[in-house]
C-alpha cells in the first residue's frame, strides 16, 4: 500500500510541475496569437481529449511529462492543417517568441514561490541563519575548534549567507582534504579553522561527518514568511548555479545526478515527513525544472531563446527546418543522457 501511495504522490508532484510549466507557454502563446494544437498533461496514448476552439485539451497515458504543441514546431503539420503563416511561432516577433519560451520556466518559479510562502504561513519558516547551535562531542569539528554560537562567514573562501549555503559548500568540498571555516565568535572576534570530516560507515555505506548542527528556529507571521520565502528561493537558485558550475569543472560527476527513479526515491522519503516536506520538495523541483530549461541548450526553452539571440545578432532568423533538426538531435542526446542517469539511479537502489 505504501508503494502505491508513493507512486501516486510522485506522479502528482511531477504532473503539477510540468502542467504549470506548459501552461506558461500556453498562456503566452494564446496572448500573442500563436495557433495552439494541443495542451496535454501526460505523454503517450490519449486517454481523454476535448477540443475547445482550435486547441485540444488532453490527458495521456504516461503521467510523467506533458506538452504544449504550437504551430511552427512541425512545418508539415502546419501546412496540412493550413495554419495561417502569421499564427505560426517562427513568424512572431523575437520579443513575442522570447516571452513564450521564457514563461514556462517563469511559471515554475511562480509555483515555487507560492508553495514556499504557503509553507511558511501555515507551518512557519526557518530562520536559516548560519549559526552553529551544537558541536558534537568528540567530532572533527570539536577537535578542530569550532564552537556553539559561531557564525560561519566563509567555507573554502565561499561566502556563507544561510544555513543552506553551509550544506551546499560542504557537499561539494573534497572530504579527504581539510575545509577552511571562517567564523565570527559570539564575543565579536574572528577565527579561521580547518576541519577534516570523519569518515563513518553506516549500513554498509561510507559518509563523512563534521559534527555540527545549524540554527533552524521556526518563525511565524506574514513578514517573516515573506523573508523566509525570499531567502529560500535565492538559496535554491544558488544551489542550481553552483551545481551546474561543478558539473563543468568536475566537482560533481554526471553519475551523481538523479533522474525519475532517483526523484521517486526522494519523494518517497519526503512523504514520510508529511505534507510540508512534499510541498517543499515540489517547490525545490519546480525551481530545478525552470532553471534547467533556461540553459542555452537546444531542446530546452533556453535553446529556443539562444536561437532568438542568434537571430538578433545576425539580423535574420535561422531557417526553421535547420533549427528544428538541431533541437531534435539534442533531444535524442538528452534522452540518452536520461537513460544513463536512470540506469545509475537503479544501480544505487541495490
Amino acid at each position: 500500500m505504501s508503494i502505491i501511495v508513493n507512486i501516486i504522490v510522485f506522479i502528482l508532484v511531477l504532473t503539477v510541475i510540468v502542467a504549470f510549466h506548459e501552461f506558461g507557454h500556453f498562456l503566452l502563446a494564446k496572448k500573442t496569437g500563436v495557433y495552439v494544437y494541443e495542451y496535454s498533461i501526460g505523454m503517450g496514448p490519449k486517454i481523454f481529449g476535448r477540443k475547445k476552439g482550435e486547441t485540444e485539451y488532453s490527458l495521456r497515458a504516461i503521467p510523467i511529462g506533458g506538452y504544449c504543441q504550437l504551430a511552427g514546431e512541425d512545418l508539415d503539420t502546419d501546412d496540412s492543417k493550413k495554419v495561417p503563416k502569421k499564427r505560426r511561432l517562427q513568424n512572431k516577433s523575437a520579443w513575442e517568441r522570447f516571452l513564450i519560451m521564457v514563461f514556462g520556466p517563469v511559471n515554475n518559479f511562480i509555483l515555487a514561490v507560492v508553495l514556499l510562502l504557503f509553507i511558511a504561513l501555515v507551518w512557519g519558516g526557518n530562520t536559516m541563519n548560519p549559526v552553529i547551535t551544537e558541536v558534537e562531542a568528540g567530532s572533527a569539528a570539536e577537535k578542530a575548534g569550532l564552537q556553539a554560537n559561531d557564525t560561519i562567514l566563509e567555507i573554502n573562501r565561499h561566502k556563507i549567507d544561510t544555513s543552506d549555503d553551509i550544506s551546499l559548500y560542504l557537499a561539494i568540498a573534497d572530504p579527504e582534504v581539510e575545509s577552511t571555516f571562517k567564523v565570527e565568535r559570539s564575543n565579536g572576534t574572528y577565527a579561521t579553522i580547518k576541519v577534516k570530516p570523519t569518515k563513518i560507515k553506516e549500513d554498509g555505506e561510507e559518509s563523512y561527518r563534521y559534527g555540527i548542527a545549524m540554527q533552524q528556529e521556526k518563525t511565524k507571521g506574514i513578514l517573516s514568511s515573506f523573508v523566509f520565502t525570499w531567502k529560500k528561493t535565492i538559496s535554491i537558485f544558488k544551489q542550481m548555479f553552483v551545481t551546474i558550475g561543478c558539473l563543468f569543472t568536475g566537482g560533481i560527476k554526471f553519475t551523481q545526478l538523479s533522474g525519475p527513479v532517483g526523484i521517486y526515491s526522494i519523494v518517497s522519503e519526503s512523504r514520510t515527513g508529511g505534507l510540508v516536506n512534499v510541498l517543499y520538495l515540489m517547490a525545490f523541483l519546480s525551481i530545478n525544472v525552470g532553471f534547467i530549461n533556461l540553459l542555452p541548450i537546444p531542446a530546452f526553452d533556453g535553446g529556443h531563446i539562444l536561437f532568438i539571440v542568434i537571430e538578433l545578432i545576425k539580423g535574420s532568423p535561422v531557417k526553421p527546418e535547420v533549427e528544428n533538426k538541431i533541437h531534435t538531435i539534442f533531444l535524442i542526446l538528452l534522452m540518452i543522457l536520461m537513460l544513463f542517469i536512470t540506469f545509475n539511479d537503479i544501480l544505487r537502489l541495490f
